[in-house]
């Protein structure tokens, strides 16, 4: 089954929600602007991203003064990209991304090593090349730390990374062996980094080494092929294995169309992967102009980070101050979702699991921080029911008739209209 694309102009409904998934919200004019497009049109422009960020961040890592001030540098400095950047879908791939290719703070306290990763994120965001990307990934210092492939030798093989490539990474649990594992890792060893490690050198830039003497150069037999295989020759067998299309594939149809993705829908965009030879743009042009994303309203719990940012860009982006910022990281991280520290090196579950009665508090806290509060940033005009739940008349309307602009907005960002993408 093959996608089937969306042939009507888009409505104000259709822009709404289109940007409520690619965008994380919108304000109406920047609804207005999409209605009456194409659909194809209005993937293409969205996935027409360079690597600009935006201007005036508060936030450099490189002032912090120790691993920890230095992390919430990090943070802020992503969730500022993530509000007032340019390519908000950029972003949300690289969020997507983080929780795929998963790394931790708790193990990388490297100040250029974490901007290298994130700069692999947004560069292969919408990648043409997914064992590109996985390549570049693997070989970045932040991976190599994490899941200590720096300390994969010859004759004491470190399995951390191998697995997780199969499992987490490309083809998922069930299509790969143990011995595949094992001789994975020995295929990876020599794979390190110099540089940047200690807590003494954590604004040093680490870069990666392939370290010849420490390489098992042995016969190997891995996914089926043997050889004397080295670490490329591993990462290309398991991001072109045909089961990887699937289960990334997957995970793009949870983010963009379903906590619980229709399976025929999965199908048919890893049959597009496995044409276009892991072309991830392809997919998400293809997955993002389709008569399933369109249907598919209100299927989609959003993220903390998802939430928060959501918000404020549907307020259309108001000037936050720099610590008010950094304080929205650390309730992102008290609702589930500290960025760059998933829980699990699976990453964060989603769905159902952001929802718990502290997280529903939380939320109902910073609406009401960012709309009824004394810091609450200034509205030139309430957002309309629209922009805040993608419907133009949603069942909340009715409610909000004698409210005032920023109670009727608080009352919206509280509803499951907009915590439902």
């Amino acid at each position: 089954m093959t996608l089937t694309p969306l042939t009507r102009k888009l409505t104000a409904e259709d822009a709404a929600h289109f940007l409520r998934r690619t965008a994380f919200g919108a304000t109406d004019a920047q609804i207005r602007a999409l209605v009456g497009q194409d659909a194809r049109a209005a993937a293409r422009a969205a996935l027409d991203f360079d690597e600009k960020t935006a201007p005036g961040n508060p936030f450099d890592p490189m002032q912090g003064v120790a691993p920890g001030p230095m992390l919430q540098l990090t943070r802020g400095a992503w969730l500022f990209e993530l509000v007032y950047g340019p390519h908000p879908l950029r972003e949300k791939l690289a969020l997507t991304w983080s929780n795929h290719f998963v790394i931790g703070t708790d193990k990388v306290r490297n100040a250029p090593a974490l901007d290298g990763y994130l700069k692999v994120l947004r560069r292969h965001a919408a990648t043409a090349s997914f064992e590109r990307f996985t390549l570049d990934v693997a070989q970045s210092p932040a991976m190599l730390r994490y899941l200590d492939n720096d300390q994969n030798r010859r004759g004491r093989p470190n399995e951390n990374f191998s697995r997780e490539l199969l499992e987490l990474f490309t083809t998922g649990i069930g299509h790969y062996s143990e011995q595949d594992v094992r001789e994975g890792a020995r295929a990876l060893t020599g794979w390190s980094f110099e540089g940047g490690r200690g807590n003494q050198n954590f604004l040093q830039a680490p870069r990666f080494v392939f370290l010849e003497r420490q390489h098992d150069a042995g016969r190997k037999t891995y996914l089926g092929q043997s050889g004397p295989l080295r670490g490329e020759d591993v990462i290309r067998l398991a991001a072109t294995h045909p089961q990887t299309a699937v289960f990334v594939s997957r995970k793009l149809h949870r983010v963009f169309l379903a906590d619980t993705p229709d399976e025929a829908a999965v199908q048919g965009s890893a049959e597009t992967w496995r044409r276009t030879n892991g072309n991830v743009r392809a997919v998400l042009e293809e997955l993002l102009s389709s008569e399933a994303f369109y249907a598919s309203r209100a299927r989609i719990i959003r993220s903390p980070v998802e939430y928060i940012v959501g918000a404020l860009r549907t307020l259309g982006q108001p000037k936050m101050e720099a610590k008010a910022l950094l304080n929205l990281t650390q309730t992102a991280g008290r609702m589930g979702q500290l960025l760059l520290q998933p829980d699990t090196v699976k990453g964060w579950d989603g769905g159902r699991e952001w929802i718990n009665d502290t997280t529903l508090l939380l939320r109902i806290q910073v609406a009401a921080a960012f709309t009824l509060g004394a810091q609450a940033p200034a509205l030139s005009g309430a957002p309309s029911a629209l922009a805040l739940t993608g419907q133009e008349r949603p069942a909340t309307a009715a409610a909000t008739l004698k409210l005032n602009p920023k109670q009727a907005t608080y009352l919206h960002l509280i509803s499951p209209e907009f915590q439902l993408a």
